[in-house]
């Protein structure tokens, strides 16, 4: 699932191409893409975009009227800027087109599940509707991290993803915060010394600044095109028994529903090798079975509360 550093890369090449374009019409390939229909989906066509920004791991794009578009793009759904009324590719990857007078915005999915969605909304409160509540890691201070961080016991791993916690962070990122941090994907939030806290902080903040900025670098004024969980460049996530780059320990992994942990045994876990079926018994009990799950929980909760 794209994340923070990848959304905010998609917004800014956004930003560059349709901040004050109409959006002259909406191609639909997927009926199941369109989850709202009140308002009409063609009641945006027509409108200018006046702004862009990230709900979590969400792209909101604000047009004229108080519309909105809030679009998540799931585990597999990506977004291609291509010549205007460039067709949507067929078979069931395609799912619709966003066009303007300078381009068309192609959203795909591959795979066979479709989880991507779109919604159309009025208003401020439409999109808040949408907002799982997590905070944004370079908005707030050591506090409220520390706050948050604590508010219920659970493994770093399910904290630092947790939606209703911290805003975007996901399975790949927060390997790459835990291996700077140096603290065990097991660890439980409640159990941290201040110290402990502090050092997650910092990295969280740091890693997510340094994954913003190495991903605008690639892109320059293009098109992010290799949106991916798995870089050549990251230390943790994806690199089972690879070395650490720090300490050349063989990286390790715990694996669990359909997502797997990667950590350093010398550099998080005291130079244990965490045991992975065990383990990952206990992280399917401090983690949702599915991404839509971890999702939908944080948006009922949500709902719970008002």
């Amino acid at each position: 699932m794209p994340e923070l550093p990848d959304i905010t890369v998609y917004i800014e090449a956004l930003e560059r191409r349709i901040v004050g374009q109409p959006l002259e019409r909406v191609r639909l390939a997927s009926p199941f893409l369109l989850r709202s229909v009140d308002p009409p989906l063609v009641a945006v066509e027509g409108k200018a975009v006046t702004h862009l920004r990230r709900l979590g791991k969400r792209i909101v794009v604000g047009l004229e009227d108080d519309l909105f578009l809030v679009l998540h793009l799931m585990i597999a759904g990506r977004l291609w800027w291509k010549d205007p009324g460039a067709p949507i590719p067929g078979g069931k990857r395609g799912l619709a087109a966003f066009d303007f007078a300078d381009g068309a915005l192609i959203l795909t999915e591959a795979g066979t599940k479709k989880r991507a969605s779109l919604h159309v909304v009025a208003g401020e409160a439409g999109v808040a509707a949408h907002d799982p509540g997590g905070a944004d890691i370079a908005e707030i201070d050591e506090t409220e991290f520390a706050v948050r961080l604590r508010q219920a016991n659970h493994t770093l791993k399910r904290v630092l993803t947790d939606p209703r916690v911290y805003s975007g962070i996901g399975n790949a990122y927060s390997d790459e915060i835990l291996h700077r941090a140096r603290l065990s994907p097991i660890a439980m939030s409640q159990s941290l010394s201040d110290e402990e806290a502090t050092r997650l902080f910092d990295a969280t903040q740091a890693s997510m600044a340094e994954w913003c900025n190495r991903l605008r670098a690639d892109v320059g004024d293009g098109w992010p095109e290799k949106v991916t969980a798995f870089r050549a460049d990251m230390a943790m996530h994806g690199k089972f028994g690879e070395p650490c780059p720090d300490c050349s320990t063989a990286v390790q992994r715990i694996r669990y529903a359909s997502n797997e942990t990667n950590y350093c045994p010398h550099c998080q876990t005291g130079g244990k090798v965490l045991a992975d079926r065990s383990l990952s018994r206990l992280l399917k009990k401090d983690w949702p079975r599915s991404v839509e799950e971890l999702e939908n929980m944080a948006l009922r909760n949500r709902d719970a509360a008002l």
